[in-house]
């Protein structure tokens, strides 16, 4: 009993140790890119062949996948990638995801390697102060862990060998066989769903076979399972979100799956004879005692990971438009769906660049909204708006209560993660931008309710303070909507000053309109009094909007915060 739980202990921690340094390596190298990856991640646009060497490229980067694959969730949501260059990203994205295992190849001593890449790790991440050099370290860091749960799961394992139990029930995932296979493959995708990590599937499995406990063929055979397992990843991401973020994940698990049942077949006769042939001494087995271990077994692994990723690549390639268009059937898209941010909430994989971006989805949706809500507040100035519209600029302000909230929450959580400083600020930029947007809509509801009030009262506005009101209307329309054209870009080029001295002048006229207002009472015009403390009350919103676009110009700027 006092065995089984220290080997438990061992290899349970050991996993632990790997999945911890995969995450600081992962979170590290993101934030050492910063919005570097992203705008890399745009050259998927261009071209087919770009795409998938942006997947591949990205992946290695970031060592990660499933960052990547959530990245094109998010870029589709947004908008600022379609479904045909997401799957070119994601078929990239599975290639690159085989450089650990390469990693882990032709790592020397596992135990020497990560104590001294830990040691280096943590000078640059606890003694040096620059940002870059301090997340460098944190990668390091993840980077030594890893090795030392690699480690920690082998020497846990060795034990295991003299249990017959535990041997047989490995030896009963005999991938000669078909329900071996089978076994195989059902293993492997269940503990990389489970664990969200194709790289600990790979080292789980190597360390297996390092210790006689898994064949070299079963072992290999795992890739199958982990390949359809680790989109789950994009599947958390996209659960609750748009149609086009589900037709990625679709598209991720489709291909994944298909290039499964196409490559299995073919697995003993074909794709295990090729890559052990590039590593032929790799890949023998050593017989000592009576047990069959493969120590060397990672490199003909990761090449069979690797294979098995390029023919599916090779294969898939040239059709991956129709494919697109097969996965869209499945899940068409509504025109009027809103994508929310919580498709991106509820898995640990978000990256806050792409997090960022997501935020800037919902600050443009309020900053249309804002705009669409003042175009009806004219028409309820004039008395053209009916019932209906007026109740839609009251909904629509919830709307944007409940959207501050989102984004608020959604920001609060991405800035608890390693950020670089420049996402930082930007996320800072959009929480801003929000509160303000979501202070205009409160301003066109005020505007709506008050001149209600005034009609229900069996008053109306002269044609001489109406005038005012809509002029005033028009000028901070326009204001509004020069400043909202800039908002779409993370750091928009235009100048301040002109805004600031446009918004000065927008002051003056509502300025001088009050006093104008404040004259019109008289002892001629016994119901004047009531009818200007709305007017004036109108005019008070208009000049609180037009401050709060102004905070946004400046806040766009980098100017005043």
């Amino acid at each position: 009993m006092s065995e089984l739980l220290s080997i438990l202990v061992m290899v349970g921690g050991g996993l632990g140790t790997f999945l911890l340094g995969m995450k600081h390596l992962s979170e590290g190298l993101q934030a050492v890119s910063g919005s570097g990856l992203r705008k890399f991640m745009s050259l998927a646009t261009t071209h087919r062949l770009a795409g998938v060497g942006t997947g591949l490229v990205t992946t290695m980067i970031v060592q990660s996948s499933s960052i990547i694959t959530v990245m094109a969730v998010g870029f589709v949501s947004s908008g600022l990638m379609n479904l045909t260059q997401a799957i070119n990203v994601i078929i990239g994205s599975n290639i690159g995801t085989t450089t650990t295992a390469w990693l882990i190849a032709f790592a020397p001593d596992v135990k020497m390697l990560g104590l001294c890449v830990v040691l280096f790790g943590a000078v640059l991440y606890f003694f040096l102060s620059r940002e870059r050099l301090h997340n460098l370290g944190l990668a390091l860091m993840g980077l030594g862990f890893i090795f030392m749960g690699l480690y920690w799961m082998k020497e846990g394992m060795e034990p295991v060998r003299g249990m017959p139990a535990v041997v047989e029930l490995f030896k009963s995932m005999d991938a000669r066989s078909i329900w071996g296979l089978m076994k195989c493959v059902l293993v492997s995708l269940v503990f990389t769903a489970v664990v969200q990590s194709s790289a600990a599937t790979t080292a789980i499995s190597m360390t297996l076979a390092q210790q006689g406990l898994l064949s070299f063929e079963a072992a290999a055979a795992t890739v199958f399972g982990m390949n359809i397992g680790t989109t789950v990843t994009a599947w958390l991401a996209a659960f609750n979100g748009s149609a086009e973020a589900r037709q990625t994940a679709l598209a991720h698990t489709l291909f994944n799956v298909l290039g499964t049942l196409v490559i299995l077949p073919f697995f003993i006769p074909a794709i295990l004879p090729v890559a052990t042939s590039f590593f032929p001494n790799y890949a023998k087995a050593v017989v000592a005692n009576g047990v069959t271990t493969y120590p060397n077994i990672a490199a003909p692994m990761a090449a069979i990971h690797t294979l098995f990723n390029l023919i599916t690549t090779a294969l898939f390639l040239p059709f991956v438009k129709p494919f697109a268009r097969f996965v869209a059937r499945m899940i068409p898209a509504r025109t009027s769906e809103k994508p929310h941010l919580s498709a991106l909430e509820m898995t640990n994989h978000l990256s806050p660049v792409i997090a960022c971006d997501q935020a800037l989805l919902e600050v443009t949706f309020m900053r249309d909204s804002d705009l669409e809500m003042f175009r009806h507040v004219r028409q309820v100035l004039t008395g053209e708006a009916d019932e209906r519209t007026q109740e839609h600029i009251a909904h629509r302000e919830d709307v944007l209560d409940n959207v501050q909230k989102e984004v608020t929450e959604f920001l609060g959580k991405v800035m608890i993660k390693r950020v670089p400083i420049e996402v930082a600020e930007r996320a800072r930029r959009l929480l801003r931008m929000c509160d303000e947007l979501e202070s205009v809509s409160d301003e066109a509801a005020t505007i709506v309710k008050v001149t209600r009030r005034l009609r229900r009262d069996g008053q109306q506005f002269s044609d001489a303070s109406l005038q005012v009101l809509l002029g005033i209307h028009d000028r901070t329309l326009a204001f509004a909507e020069k400043v909202s054209g800039y908002l779409k870009s993370p750091r928009p080029v235009f100048d301040l000053e002109a805004i600031q001295t446009e918004s000065r002048g927008l002051h003056e006229l509502v300025r001088s309109s009050r006093q104008g207002q404040l004259m019109r009472i008289g002892p001629d015009d016994p119901t004047s009094p009531i009818r200007v403390l709305v007017e004036l009350d109108i005019l008070n919103a208009y000049e609180r909007v037009r401050a709060y676009y102004l905070n946004i110009a400046e806040t766009l700027s980098g100017g005043k915060r």
